[in-house]
């Protein structure tokens, strides 16, 4: 029984799995079981920022492993103080709390709104509705999927948590049509500065800065979902940063541990009192290998210069992609871009690929780059030429 066959033996068939068995990797380069090489475009899903095995993040993960790999958070730990302080100071955000994933740091962000409103309207104003936008992605579990504005997602798991409206992304006048009409009893406004699972699409700044303007007005919190945008993805620590705004709460993952599952909701001032002895927890939260690995992660990513960079990579990226003729457009920003094709389907171009030796994604009718932060212009454009000649055939 080869290793394909093992593992369809027992895990849940919830994924496409393609049919490659990755065992190792460095630096941008994965390696399949046979000893095929890799050029990864894809990073995990934008989770392995700084690539495969970094030299200084093994070294920290190890390191911790030696020490301690965990305790519950009945107790304090040296390493998860670190890296929350370094989070938060970076971020410009008060307080944090760690969980495992996206998902995780999504419902917490859910509860901080949900009770900031119960704590200073009262329970009898039945002031919680989250206005999410249209082709949202927030997570898998049941609040972040009632969340999520793509009806794609919601069969099968009927009912739905109550207390989510979509109003339309980029279109201001609906936007604000939603909270007239439910004028009084939202909580808080949610939404990813560009869109990933709904297409790699960017919000306006615009948009941007109506959401900011109409909560301001109502005392309505705004939740910037930043799984898949934040830790440097975008050529920022934050792309809040980009946009000159500051969410009273913001969500993090994916990229922020390097690989370790991770998940972290930042709250400002506003929101930092909120979360009360017993009114949320986690038992892996703030684990110490994944506080040992963003400790390692942050320090690549603030270190002098690192960022320029992702925005100067980004943008070449963007200009080779824009140079093929089979592109019809990129979307996204820094090392974020989805490409949409002229004539050929992208999950077709995603597997010619991978048959030519490059990792990429899709996101709906897009093929999506999430490259590791730290990937090389030489990298890149070996990539590309195993892009170029998969669309060439």
């Amino acid at each position: 029984m080869n290793t394909i066959e093992k593992f369809n033996e027992h895990v849940a068939p919830t994924y496409g799995r393609y049919d490659l068995v990755l065992d190792k990797g460095e630096g941008r380069t994965a390696t399949a079981e046979d000893g095929k090489t890799y050029i990864d475009f894809g990073s995990g899903i934008g989770t392995n920022s700084l690539g495969y095995c970094n030299d200084k993040w093994v070294e920290a993960v190890c390191a911790q492993a030696k020490s301690i790999q965990h305790t519950s958070n009945y107790y304090y730990t040296k390493v998860q103080a670190e890296f929350a302080s370094k989070l938060c100071e970076a971020a410009g955000y008060d307080k944090v709390f760690f969980g495992n994933s996206g998902a995780e740091a999504n419902e917490c962000a859910i509860k901080v709104a949900r009770k900031y409103s119960f704590d200073k309207y009262g329970k009898d104003a039945e002031r919680n509705i989250i206005v999410t936008l249209v082709n949202s992605f927030h997570g898998r579990t049941i609040a972040t999927l009632s969340a999520t504005g793509q009806e794609t997602f919601h069969n099968y798991f009927f009912p739905f948590v109550e207390g989510f409206v979509n109003a339309k992304a980029n279109d201001i006048d609906d936007l604000k049509r939603v909270l007239d009409e439910n004028d009084g009893k939202v909580c808080a406004v949610m939404f990813e500065f560009v869109q990933g699972e709904g297409g790699v699409i960017s919000l306006d700044k615009e948009y941007i800065n109506a959401i900011f303007e109409e909560c301001g007005k109502r005392d309505i919190l705004t939740v910037a979902d930043e799984v898949q945008t934040g830790v440097g993805r975008t050529g920022a620590l934050l792309t809040s940063q980009l946009f000159g705004v500051k969410p009273d709460i913001t969500t993090l993952a994916k990229g922020l541990a390097g690989g370790v599952p991770i998940g972290a909701c930042l709250m400002s001032e506003k929101t930092s009192g909120v979360l009360t002895k017993g009114t949320h927890g986690s038992t892996f939260g703030g684990n110490p290998l994944a506080c040992a690995g963003g400790n390692a992660v942050l320090d690549t990513v603030l270190s002098e210069g690192f960022l320029d960079e992702v925005c100067q990579k980004g943008y070449y990226l963007y200009q080779k992609l824009m140079a093929l003729d089979e592109v019809e457009n990129v979307t996204g920003t820094g090392l974020m871009l989805g490409v949409l094709f002229k004539n050929k389907k992208a999950a077709d171009v995603c597997k010619a690929c991978l048959d030519n030796g490059l990792l990429v994604l899709t996101a709906k009718e897009k093929l999506r780059f999430l490259p590791p932060l730290t990937i090389t212009y030489e990298e890149i454009d070996k990539g590309l030429a195993i892009l170029e000649k998969v669309l060439s055939e």
